[in-house]
């Protein structure tokens, strides 16, 4: 079989395959015996056809068998001496086979591009490192919150008021005020003050006890404008926070002795919060650093497979299957392409630094570490990285790791203090 490789760019490939009829003449006569078996000729058992009289009378189907099976026999074979992995269905064309003639076509297809690293030298990759600095507004935000998630609800009796819970039916209403049939909402759950049930709407709904009824406006994307609705009221709920006492310490962290101990070591968990934060933002820009200077090639075909990817994701989560995929498509590849390049960058630096790499004993330590972090939960822990493909992510997190601490020696860091109060004034911001 004579293999003749094109390369048409980093990542798409075209063979030629020539095979002789002395090296597919058994192929051929193996196709010819097993069409004789699904034929049926008057005067002849079924699979007892002479082969002169097969020939004679189904040659041409019997060579469209053979082509179907020949290419994907033939195109295996030549993938495996060219030692090629397409990522995508090849493309066939210029298939050519007559009996006793010899057989070629042609196969397009893409694999994954070689990357070329540039030379690294120092301070070519420009990286920011922020610190945060919190303060005690984030220890009671936290310590609130902590408290709200410990609430304990009780029903209002002498009517609604900021800040309260509703448990309502909304009915959507026509421009005239009539109920539309078909357009109502059971038991939703809202709050008084918080958008879009703030301002005349919040005016609106204070005071309302159970059977009470209000007009509201809501918002409405497809209208572009705001649609009324009645509101009938089912319940009225408000939170009662639980005190800040030795009693509520106690239960969310046993290791406090007093309040102050109990804001140290919340303070701790904020300032471990924001320097996640850090990280993960710094190896972020590291890695979109690197990726801008090699700007590698990529396949296509592997974004598609990545997009492919996530909609079934989305329908695994998702009860409703109709899903717009289009716009999924649309929406995520930008972050696919990103993590396709990054995915070759890595690829081509750890194939270039024999010191890049994970052994099956730094994977039992990274497990180790967890089961100490977690002795609570060391039998599910123990379970869960039974599974290999657990065990793969431990992995590859461990090379994702090493491969920026290897890029870090290459970085030009400029570290920037960002007090924690900016950041929810910009919040703020955003929210108005």
């Amino acid at each position: 079989m004579e293999i003749n490789v094109k390369k048409i760019n980093a990542f798409t490939r075209e063979i030629e395959v020539n095979v002789a009829w002395e090296e597919c003449r058994n192929d051929f006569q193996l196709t010819a015996k097993k069409f004789g078996k699904k034929v049926r000729i008057p005067g002849f058992r079924p699979g007892k056809i002479p082969t002169k009289v097969l020939m004679n009378k189904f040659l041409p189907n019997i060579e469209a068998e053979f082509i179907e099976e020949g290419v994907n026999k033939y195109y295996r074979q030549a993938l495996e001496e060219e030692k090629l992995v397409p990522v995508n269905k090849a493309e066939v064309k210029d298939v050519h086979f007559h009996f006793e003639e010899h057989f070629t076509f042609n196969a397009a297809f893409e694999i994954e591009p070689e990357v070329v690293l540039p030379k690294m030298k120092k301070n070519c990759l420009k990286v920011q490192k922020t610190e945060y600095i919190s303060d005690d507004i984030d220890t009671d935000n936290v310590i609130e919150e902590m408290r709200r998630s410990r609430a304990e609800v009780k029903t209002v009796e002498d009517g609604a008021e900021e800040d309260h819970f509703l448990i309502v039916d909304l009915q959507k209403l026509d421009q005239s005020g009539v109920p539309i049939i078909g357009e109502k909402l059971e038991k939703r759950f809202l709050q008084i003050g918080v958008d879009p049930f703030s301002g005349d709407n919040k005016s609106r709904l204070l005071g309302l006890k159970p059977g009470d009824t209000a007009q509201v406006e809501l918002p409405n994307d497809k209208e572009n404008g705001v649609s009324k609705y009645e509101l009938s009221v089912i319940n009225v709920e408000k939170q009662v926070l639980p005190e800040l006492n030795e009693e509520f310490i106690k239960t969310v962290e046993p290791d406090a002795t007093d309040e102050s101990s109990f804001r140290e070591i919340i303070k701790s968990k904020v300032d471990d919060s924001y320097a996640r934060r850090t990280n993960e933002s710094f190896e972020r820009q590291l890695a979109d650093n690197m990726i801008d200077y090699v700007s590698p090639e990529f396949a296509p075909a592997m974004v598609d497979s990545y997009l492919d990817h996530i909609i079934e994701e989305a329908k695994t989560q998702e009860k409703e299957q109709d899903l717009d995929e289009d716009k999924i498509r649309e929406s995520y590849r930008p972050v696919a392409e990103r993590n396709m390049k990054w995915y070759l960058v890595r690829r081509a630096i750890i194939k270039s630094q024999n010191n890049i790499a994970v052994s099956k004993d730094d994977v039992e330590k990274e497990i180790e570490k967890l089961l100490e972090r977690s002795p609570d939960h060391a039998k599910e822990i123990k379970k869960y990285y039974k599974k290999p493909s657990n065990r793969q992510r431990i992995e590859d997190d461990l090379l994702e790791k090493k491969v920026l601490d290897y890029l870090t020696e290459f970085a030009k860091i400029k570290d920037v203090k960002v007090h924690t109060k900016v950041l929810r004034e910009e919040a703020t911001k955003e929210g108005e």
